[in-house]
């Protein structure tokens, strides 16, 4: 079993920025890829970026590609994403996943179904 719990969204205004992070518990973090995923009202729930489980690998979804970094700190079990020059389409809420099928591999997913494990996830509201 792994416990996520994300942080830092809220309410900012367009061209801002925020930090989210990911709290990790229950499995040895640093054998685990992570990622980050979107949802938007009415949308369905997206890729935005991963993370390999020594962070020698990210990936992003394009639309975000210069905008947002993903990062994580093994010693704290903790992923973060910083998102950079925020824009209206980012208003969603945001989660953080875990791959553990794939543990103890170089291996980063885009893809929904590879991530075993989900926070809460938090809202970011970006205002024009």
């Amino acid at each position: 079993q792994v416990q996520l719990v994300e942080s830092g969204g809220g309410l900012v205004q367009a061209g801002g920025s925020l930090r989210l992070s990911c709290a990790a518990s229950g499995r040895t973090f640093s054998s685990y890829a992570m990622g980050w995923f979107r949802q938007a009202p009415g949308k369905e729930r997206e890729f935005v970026a991963g993370i390999s489980r020594s962070a020698s690998r990210t990936y992003y979804t394009d639309s975000v590609k210069g905008r947002f970094s993903i990062s994580r700190d093994n010693a704290k079990n903790t992923v973060y994403l910083q998102i950079n020059s925020l824009k209206s389409e980012d208003t969603a809420v945001y989660y953080c996943a875990a791959d553990i099928d794939n543990a103890y591999s170089n291996f980063v997913s885009s893809r929904i179904y590879e991530y075993d494990y989900w926070g809460q996830g938090t809202q970011v509201t970006v205002s024009s």
